[in-house]
């Protein structure tokens, strides 16, 4: 029996699979002589590592080849500049941004260095305790682009739609939910999503966008900051990454190999959201939810108690039972059990154990 249970919001979890192998690689790599952490990014062996990273990602998302998958650095917050710098400098349109929780909100002023920005909907007039709704959204159908945070993991909140016009190029950070469930991709320029919550440690970041768009420049930049430098480079233009990377690839391997795909995964998903967030709702107000009702996210499950002494009562206990990575982020305390791809049914099943337990003996 695990005695241990990750519920940390980021690094994140990973398959226990993925943790042997890796820790594996690192003494020797397959088909290497070498470990994992002295392989040249150059050598063919960690072009192959890329390569099958590439097709595995592909293929789980159902990509056609007119779309470029990019191995990046610099986590979702780098995209949050890169992203204007290709498509709004030099426009003389705005582009749309939904304000729709704490990570949003850190992506519109790096996009207003590089142009105008409308909000179309600012989730700040209610707390962030909520998602909009369509007829909310306030979208200009000539629009630089659409921006938008597909999982807000501070406050627990997820789109569970597209958003947008058509005609509107679509960019989505889909940081803490990607790979989570299957994704209409062929509806967005760009996504992009840093790989330590659902698909291995910090170091690398996913970048998923059309071809044709990411090729062009509005005007030169600097190396490091051009997608069109990246997708010539083939994600090796510096020193990538290579250990992030390759537990990516394994956990590829995973969802492909052992979960059997994302549908899968997201049946999954949905199970352990809906364990937890049943026992918030039958727990009589001792346990309070954050997030409306249509806005919860899969993701990260926020709530709180009656009084922060409480709170941080649980937290002690839960800690003590090897529950790990409870306390709310630091913006907003509380509670959040984050349930990304690799924390098990069993881990969950545990903290519905502990939490049951806890309000038992504290009801009053």
């Amino acid at each position: 029996m695990r005695t241990s249970h990750n519920f940390s919001g980021g690094p994140g979890a990973l398959p226990e699979v993925v943790i042997e192998q890796a820790s594996e690689a690192l003494r020797q790599a397959p088909g290497s002589d070498l470990g994992l952490l002295g392989i040249s990014h150059r050598s063919d062996w960690f072009r192959e590592v890329l390569d099958e990273a590439e097709r595995n990602t592909r293929r789980l998302l159902g990509l056609s080849e007119d779309y470029a998958v990019l191995f990046l650095q610099g986590g979702g917050s780098l995209q949050f500049s890169m992203v204007p710098m290709l498509l709004l400098r030099g426009s003389a349109t705005a582009a749309d941004y939904v304000h729709g929780g704490y990570w949003s909100g850190k992506a519109v002023p790096e996009a207003r260095l590089e142009g105008r920005v409308r909000l179309a909907w600012d989730g700040s007039r209610c707390g962030f305790s909520r998602l909009p709704s369509d007829d909310e959204l306030k979208l200009a159908p000539d629009a630089a682009y659409l921006h938008y945070v597909s999982n807000e993991t501070v406050e627990g909140l997820q789109f569970q739609r597209v958003l947008g016009r058509e005609q509107v190029l679509r960019v989505c950070d889909m940081s803490s939910d990607f790979m989570s469930r299957p994704v209409a991709l062929e509806r967005y320029a760009i996504v992009y999503a840093h790989a330590q919550k659902n698909l291995g440690p910090s170091g690398v970041t996913l970048v998923i966008g059309r071809k044709a768009l990411l090729a062009r420049e509005p005007a030169p930049m600097p190396s490091m900051l051009s997608y069109r430098h990246h997708l010539q480079q083939r994600s090796i233009f510096n020193t990538p990454p290579v250990f992030a990377i390759y537990v990516t690839l394994l956990v590829t391997r995973w969802l492909l190999e052992d979960i059997g795909g994302l549908s899968r995964m997201d049946a999954l998903n949905r199970q352990k959201a809906e364990a937890l967030y049943r026992l918030i709702d039958d727990s009589e107000g001792f346990y309070r939810g954050r997030a409306e009702l249509g806005s919860r996210s899969l993701m990260n499950v926020v709530f709180g108690l009656a009084a922060p002494e409480l709170e941080q009562a649980f937290l002690a206990e839960a800690l003590r039972a090897g529950l790990h990575g409870l306390p709310g982020h630091r913006s907003i305390g509380g509670i959040r059990a984050s349930l990304y791809n690799a924390v098990s049914l069993e881990s969950v099943h545990r903290l519905c154990e502990v939490m049951r337990d806890f309000r038992l003996r504290n009801r009053g």
